[in-house]
């Protein structure tokens, strides 16, 4: 039975969405995916009234099993965390409303599990994206894309969608696992961080 997972690359302007199911031999379909938009000059609860109906649209039509969401970052400059994580709030906040357990990855830890290199550009991210869901073309914008690879990064991440040793690894997902190991971590354990 395939896990269903639904990402969030949020953000106040484009807040990327996207839904896939990953099967237990770690394959991943894409279910939907889309990029929620809010106009600038309309008032922040506007906005995120927006969002939130977009977000709970999405939440009701695919049903998925858990909740992926890209982890706030303060090096970012202030205007663009404090709109990062308003939005953040609002995918929480309905997270939770439907009873859904949401996992917090950062950009590193998505770059690093689906391409092996934690510092990977938007460019390689993207095209792992595609090569993974079997795409003939990296969702645009990087919003979108980057939705989905949370959406994966977590499925892989949590362990749910393939017990240890159940699978081949892909050589990313061998050299994430190897990374994992280095620091100290047990691979595959879900990281639901606060």
């Amino acid at each position: 039975m395939a896990l269903r997972v639904f990402g969030v690359d949020p953000g106040l302007t484009r807040c990327g969405v996207g839904v896939v199911d990953v099967e237990a031999n770690r394959t991943a379909t894409l279910v939907a995916v889309e990029v929620i938009r809010t106009e600038t000059d309309a008032p922040l609860e506007q906005r995120l009234l927006e969002i939130g109906a977009g977000i709970e649209r999405m939440l009701d039509e695919y049903s998925p099993d858990a909740v992926a969401l890209e982890r706030v970052f303060a090096q970012q400059n202030l205007r663009t965390v404090m709109g990062v994580a308003q939005a953040s709030g609002v995918v929480l906040l309905l997270s939770a409303q439907h009873g859904l357990a949401v996992g917090l990855h950062t950009p590193t830890e998505v770059k690093a599990a689906l391409t092996g290199h934690g510092a990977a550009d938007k460019k390689q991210l993207g095209a792992m994206v595609a090569r993974i869901l079997r795409l003939d073309a990296v969702p645009k914008p990087a919003d979108a894309s980057d939705a989905l690879a949370l959406a994966i990064c977590h499925a892989w991440r949590s362990g749910i969608a393939a017990p240890s040793g159940s699978a081949a690894l892909t050589p990313a997902q061998e050299a994430w696992r190897a990374a994992e190991r280095s620091a100290g971590r047990t691979p595959g354990r879900p990281r639901l961080d606060p």
